[in-house]
C-alpha cells in the first residue's frame, strides 16, 4: 500500500517487529518518518485508514520518528492528491453513498453536535485563537498580515457586504460563537444585533462579552435554533455555521433566510467549501471534531437557493486564506501547549494538533476553500455594481453609494 502511495519525497516507517521499510517515491520532495507500534494498528489501517491514522496518533499507535505531525501529514497529503489507497477509495465510496443519513440534523441533533465542539472548555480556544476570539476564515490583503489583524479586516469585509448604510438596522446573526462579529457590527457600524447559537458555553461568554462592552442594549444572544427565528430583520449573517446545516435542510436553511429579511433586506453567507464537486467528510474530523459537518460543493448550494426564491447578488471565493488562518492558529496552539496539556491532556493536545494540520492541508493541497454569498429578495435592494462594497470597506462603518 505505501510503496503505491508514496509517489514523491521520502517515507519511512518502522514497525513492531522492528522491521524498517523505506519508500522512495519517484520524484523529488520532502521526508517523513513514523513508528507503528502494534500489529492491532496496521489492520485497523489497511482497512480503514482515513479514521485509524487519526486515532493511532492521538493513542500513541503512530509516532512521528525524526519529525512532527504536520511535516508527516504534509507528505501523506501531497501524495494522496494524486494517488490514494484503494481500501481508503472504497470507503469514500460507502461515506458518499450514505451522507444524507449522515447528515440528517432535525434541531436536537444540531444541538449535541454543536456541543460537541463547542462547549468544550473555554479557555482552550482562547489560547490559539485571535484576542476576539474568531473561529473562521482570516482575510488576508496582503498575506503578510498578524491573525488579529487579518480577523479585523475578515470582520470589515463581511460588514461592507451588509450594506449597513444607516445606523440602527437590525441584524440577525445565525451561529454568533463568542460574539465578536455581533460586537463589531453594533460599536462600529451602529447595527442592533441578535446573535443565536446552540452552544451554552459560547452564550456565556458572549453575553459577558457585550456586558463588559457596554453593549447589551445594542446586542442581546439567544440559545437558539435557526429554525425558530420568526420575525423579519434588515439583515441576515452566517459566518461558518452552514457547514453544519447539512444537505438534506439546504432549502431549509435559505427559506429561513428568505423570510426572515425584510423586503429590501440582505443576507450574507460565509461557509467552507470544496472546489471538486461534492464529496464527503473525512470520518476522523466527523467523529473526533465536526460530527454532522460537511463542507458543501457549491453545485450543491445553488440550487437550494434558486428554490427559495433569493438572488445571489455576489459570490466570493477566497482559495488560500483559510490555510494561511489554520497555520497561524497551529503555531499558537503550539506555542501553549503545555497550558493546554495541564488544562486537559495528551490526548486532546494530540487530537487537535492533528485537526489543524490536517485541515491547513485540505485546503493547501486539497481543494478546499471559503465562499461568501451575498443575497437578497429583490433583484435592485443593491446598487448595479459591486465597486460599493470596497468604498463601505474603505469607509470602515460608513456607507457610500
Amino acid at each position: 500500500m505505501l510503496s503505491s502511495l508514496i509517489g514523491r519525497g521520502q517515507l519511512t516507517v518502522r514497525y513492531p517487529d522492528g522491521q524498517v521499510q523505506v519508500v522512495r517515491g519517484s520524484e523529488a520532495g520532502g521526508e517523513a518518518a513514523f513508528a507503528i507500534r502494534d500489529k492491532r494498528t496496521i489492520r485497523r489501517l489497511l482497512l480503514n485508514p482515513g479514521l485509524a491514522f487519526g486515532e493511532a496518533f492521538m493513542d500513541g499507535g503512530i509516532e512521528p520518528i525524526g519529525c512532527s505531525i504536520h511535516d508527516l501529514l504534509t507528505l501523506l497529503v501531497e501524495n494522496m492528491t494524486e494517488r490514494e489507497p484503494a481500501s481508503e477509495m472504497l470507503m469514500a465510496r460507502v461515506r458518499q453513498a450514505r451522507r444524507w443519513l449522515d447528515q440528517f440534523n432535525p434541531a436536537p441533533r444540531a444541538r449535541r453536535n454543536a456541543a460537541h465542539h463547542y462547549d468544550l472548555d473555554g479557555r482552550l480556544f482562547s489560547l490559539f485563537l485571535d484576542r476576539d476570539l474568531q473561529y473562521s476564515c482570516a482575510y488576508f490583503q496582503t498575506g503578510q498580515e498578524t491573525l488579529e489583524e487579518a480577523q479585523i479586516l475578515k470582520k470589515r469585509h463581511i460588514a461592507a457586504k451588509l450594506a449597513l448604510d444607516r445606523p440602527g438596522l437590525e441584524v440577525l446573526e445565525i451561529g454568533c460563537g463568542w460574539g465578536g462579529m455581533a460586537l463589531t457590527l453594533a460599536r462600529d457600524w451602529g447595527a442592533r444585533v441578535t446573535g443565536i447559537t446552540l452552544s451554552t458555553e459560547q452564550l456565556e461568554v458572549a453575553r459577558a462579552r457585550a456586558a463588559e462592552a457596554g453593549l447589551s442594549d445594542r446586542v442581546r444572544f439567544e440559545l437558539l435554533d435557526y429554525r425558530a427565528w420568526n420575525r423579519p430583520v434588515d439583515r441576515v449573517l452566517s459566518v461558518a455555521m452552514f457547514e453544519a446545516v447539512g444537505l438534506a435542510h439546504y432549502r431549509g436553511f435559505f427559506d429561513v433566510i428568505r423570510r426572515s429579511l425584510t423586503e429590501d433586506g440582505v443576507a450574507l453567507v460565509h461557509s467552507i467549501g470544496r472546489s471538486e464537486g461534492p464529496g464527503s467528510t473525512n470520518p476522523w474530523l466527523a467523529k473526533y471534531i465536526f460530527p454532522g459537518g460537511y463542507s458543501p460543493a457549491l453545485s450543491e448550494v445553488l440550487p437550494a437557493v434558486e428554490s427559495s426564491g433569493l438572488w445571489v447578488t455576489d459570490l466570493e471565493i477566497l482559495r488560500l486564506h483559510y490555510a494561511m488562518t489554520i497555520a497561524h492558529w497551529r503555531h499558537r496552539f503550539a506555542a501553549n501547549r503545555g497550558t493546554i496539556r495541564s488544562l486537559h491532556d495528551e490526548r486532546l493536545c494530540r487530537m487537535f494538533e492533528f485537526y489543524l494540520s490536517g485541515c491547513e492541508l485540505a485546503f493547501r493541497h486539497m481543494g478546499h476553500m471559503n465562499w461568501q454569498m451575498q443575497l437578497t429578495r429583490r433583484v435592485d435592494a443593491l446598487p448595479l455594481t459591486r465597486d460599493w462594497i470596497h468604498t463601505a470597506e474603505a469607509g470602515a462603518g460608513r456607507f457610500h453609494e
